[in-house]
Parts: C-alpha cells; sequence; structure tokens
C-alpha cells in the first residue's frame, strides 16, 4: 500500500511481467535492471542459467529477446546493469567479465570492452551503467568503489570516488542514473545512501543513510530521477522505493502494490488448475510476529515488493519497478 507522507507523487498503474525460467519466450528471470529506449522496455535478466535481455513495451507485448549465457561474444554471466543510448544502443556490463558488451537496440552483438584490474580504465565487478550528458559510458567499478567514465569506444575519460564513509567516498556503489542537469545519482550500497555528483565527479549532496526515520535507505540499488529532479531509489534492503524532492527531503515510500499481469492471466486462463489453487490461497496472511522485517514480510505477501532491484523512468513519466524475487515488474504513474 502507498505510504502518503508530504505529497503522492507515484501512483500504481499495472503490474509487467510473469516467471520464464527458459532462454526463450516472454517473462523474465530474476529482472536486475532496466532501461527503456523509444517506447521498448530492455530488461536485464540475471538467471544463473539463462542470462539474458528480454524486450517488451507498456502495454506488455513480447517483442525479442538477445544475449546468452556463456562466455563468448554477445553472452553474460553475471550481468549486472543496463542502459540505452539515444542513437540506439545498449550497453550491459557484466560483473564476472569484468567487461561492457555493446548492442544495436535490436540485439545484434556490436562489440564489448573492458578487463579486470585497479588501474585506472580497468574494472572488478562492475556493477550499474548509465549514459553521460557528454554521451559517454558511466561504469559503477563496484570492488574498486569508484565510478570510472569511458568513450562508447571504451577508451577511459576519467574516474572519481574512493572507499570510505565521507562526502564523496563510496562502499560497493551499485546502481547509477543521471539528472536532466547531467548530474551523476549513485546508489552507495555499502554506505546506505546516494550521492550526487556534478558532471566532474565533483560531490554535490547525499541523502538516505543508516537512521531510525522513514526517509532511511538500507541498501539502495539504483536511483532515477524525473524531469522535476525528484529522485526515486528501489531500497533494496527496506523491500520498498523511496522518493525525495531534488532537496533531498523524504517525500513518499512505496511498498507495492502488485496485481496480475496480464501475462499472468493468460497464463491461469489455459491453466485451469492452476487458476483454481491461486483462488483458494491467502495472498495476504495474518504473519506471526516473528515475521518483523522488511524481507520476511515480502516472502508472504505477494503484492509486496521483494528485492526490488532497479528503477527507471520513461518519457511518458511512468515509473518502472524490477522486482528481482518475482520476476516482474511493476508500474506506477508519476503526478
Amino acid at each position: 500500500m502507498t505510504n502518503k507522507t508530504i505529497v503522492e507523487r507515484a501512483v500504481y498503474d499495472k503490474t509487467i511481467g510473469i516467471v520464464n525460467n527458459n532462454p526463450l519466450g516472454r517473462g523474465f528471470a530474476h529482472p536486475i535492471d532496466l532501461a527503456h529506449w523509444n517506447g521498448e522496455l530492455f530488461v536485464l535478466n540475471k538467471h544463473p542459467v539463462f542470462a539474458r535481455v528480454g524486450v517488451c513495451n507498456y502495454q506488455e507485448d513480447y517483442l525479442r529477446e538477445f544475449g546468452t549465457y556463456g562466455h563468448g561474444d554477445g553472452q553474460f554471466w553475471l550481468p549486472t546493469g543496463i542502459a540505452a543510448s539515444d542513437d540506439g544502443y545498449i550497453f550491459v556490463c557484466d560483473e564476472f567479465h569484468n567487461n561492457v558488451s555493446v548492442f544495436k537496440v535490436s540485439g545484434a552483438f556490436v562489440t564489448n570492452w573492458g578487463r579486470k584490474g585497479s588501474e585506472s580504465g580497468q574494472i572488478d565487478g562492475p556493477s550499474g551503467v548509465a549514459i553521460s550528458q557528454d554521451k559517454n559510458i558511466l561504469v559503477v567499478d563496484q570492488n574498486n568503489h569508484r565510478i570510472q567514465e569511458f568513450t562508447v569506444e571504451g577508451a577511459y575519460v576519467r574516474s572519481w570516488g574512493e572507499f570510505g564513509t565521507g562526502p564523496g567516498q563510496l562502499n560497493q556503489p551499485w546502481g547509477i542514473t543521471t539528472g536532466k542537469d547531467g548530474s551523476v545519482y549513485v546508489a552507495d550500497w555499502g554506505n546506505d545512501r546516494v550521492q550526487q555528483f556534478d558532471t566532474q565527479g565533483a560531490i554535490i549532496s547525499s541523502f538516505g543513510g543508516p537512521t531510525e526515520d522513514e526517509g532511511s535507505l538500507h541498501r539502495p540499488s539504483k536511483p532515477a530521477v524525473d524531469k522535476d529532479g525528484y529522485v526515486y531509489v528501489s531500497d533494496w534492503g527496506n523491500e520498498s522505493v523511496k522518493i525525495y524532492a531534488p532537496d533531498g527531503q523524504y517525500i513518499q515510500g512505496l511498498r507495492g502494490e502488485a496485481t496480475l499481469s496480464k501475462w499472468a492471466n493468460e497464463f491461469l486462463d489455459a491453466n485451469p488448475d492452476e487458476s483454481i489453487q491461486r483462488d483458494i490461497s491467502n495472498l495476504m496472511p495474518d504473519l506471526p510476529d516473528h515475521f518483523n522485517t522488511p524481507y520476511l514480510i515480502s516472502t508472504q505477501i505477494e503484492s509486496y515488493f521483494w528485492g526490488p532491484s532497479s528503477v527507471i523512468i520513461d518519457e511518458t513519466h511512468r515509473l518502472y519497478v524490477a522486482e528481482s524475487s518475482r520476476h516482474r515488474i511493476q508500474v506506477f504513474n508519476l503526478v
């Protein structure tokens, strides 16, 4: 249920998805990150055998998939982040291969670049990727606790950040995005906060943190920024999404309100025995007292977020929230 604190910024719309532990066909398998381009939604699946990118749209048309599990060109082992450029290229980082693979939006493989290390231009466990204001590629260099910027061809440009808890320092950063003004927002996972940097890597602000108030964060996985500068954070450790005003003030928390997707309804229509079992199940049970953490509660309440790993905002001002543990995407309209 939506938690209205100061103003309701996001209103639940619909759910997209169904589990699909197969290499082909509609559905998701541990969706870890999202990208959007020209009305198409690119869903990065981190399944341990069927890693791939699935492509669909808001209307729930399943369009195609690309990338397979493996160590060759155009293959993934532990994919973690995805981004789309305005000119129609998809960038996927892989924390096992320590590289970035480049595809056309059609799914055609173009190239990959990157190698493991701690020197400038080397990567260790990339966990997120975004497009900079200058159309360069920003890579979250997780195990080196820094952000690195590359050209689209993989040439090193600059880096910033170091391990620590102070302003501008990072601890196992995860997701990344950019704002309308080009500023860079990083989910500082280990420090339970989001930090905002300018285009050169200078710290501007931070918010969240491991506090006891409702605006706190616990292991945030990715931020998104709307056209008005409001920031939306997938708060992975709290099984929620937190919304902040441009000045960092906490506005609203989302816990999840999922309903059945078009694909799920079609599956149940074709499998009446499954539908009967669902109808007699209690999908919002009264929980015993020891189910007292966000994680334990989410495992039992089907409509709640479980493993919210990524958030993005499309050109129509919709918020998409990927749930890696329930293999679906919840969609909210932003107001």
